[in-house]
């Protein structure tokens, strides 16, 4: 079963949902952190986060730690959204609050690499197939939700290759993040779209991008 696109919400739309706090919108779709005091904790709020997915026909990503429990509600693989998610993170929020957990983003990020490409060279396949990964419109993505998913993007001219972490934090952690990248060596290298996005350059010349867009995006996708 899929979801209508009549159904997507953009993140604008799902942060204005009630019961939303405390989640954020990054590559994959919502997802927030839940701190624990244990493992065995974290695996029986796992057990009921598990159990209201499927009140709602959902399967989110559930990530067990010793110390926390992380929570992604996208079931389209692409991370878009849908208003069953906004619904999902409400009673999952309900959850934890029942179980006296809350919320916790100030450790949450996504990973994404940017793959660039010379002038009619695509690499995509040569991406996927080294990294047992699949096609997921233009990304090349691991199909259980693990390892960061690639992107790819074409140089202008032939060149040294500018592949680069992409990095998205919830929308209030963006600069912040910049600013500690800057404060340890790293410099701007792309400020137009600051602070939505932050291009930067390690000390020794590798691009880091810090998306903090996503988060506060009016876009259905």
């Amino acid at each position: 079963m899929t979801d209508e696109p009549e159904d997507h919400i953009s993140a604008a739309q799902f942060h204005a949902s009630p019961g939303t706090a405390g989640w954020h919108v990054l590559y994959g779709g919502a997802q927030t952190l839940f701190p624990t005091d244990s493992l065995m904790i974290g695996a029986r709020f796992a057990r009921r986060v598990a159990e209201v997915a499927a009140g709602l026909g959902r399967a989110p990503d559930i990530d067990l730690r010793a110390r926390c429990v992380a929570v992604r509600t996208a079931r389209n693989p692409r991370g878009r959204l849908a208003r069953a998610d906004a619904e999902l993170a409400r009673l999952v929020t309900e959850a934890a609050r029942e179980s006296g957990l809350a919320p916790d983003a100030s450790q949450l990020q996504t990973l994404q690499i940017g793959v660039a490409q010379y002038p009619g060279v695509d690499t995509q396949e040569f991406w996927r197939v080294v990294l047992g990964y699949e096609h997921l419109d233009d990304v090349v993505a691991d199909p259980l939700r693990r390892g960061p998913r690639l992107w790819f993007y074409a140089l202008d001219k032939p060149g040294r290759g500018r592949t680069h972490f992409d990095i998205a934090v919830p929308n209030a952690q963006g600069a912040q993040r910049a600013e500690a990248a800057l404060a340890a060596g790293g410099r701007l290298s792309w400020g137009d779209d600051v602070p939505a996005w932050w291009g930067l350059a390690s000390p020794d010349n590798h691009g880091v991008d810090i998306a903090a867009w996503g988060d506060v995006s009016e876009a259905v996708l």
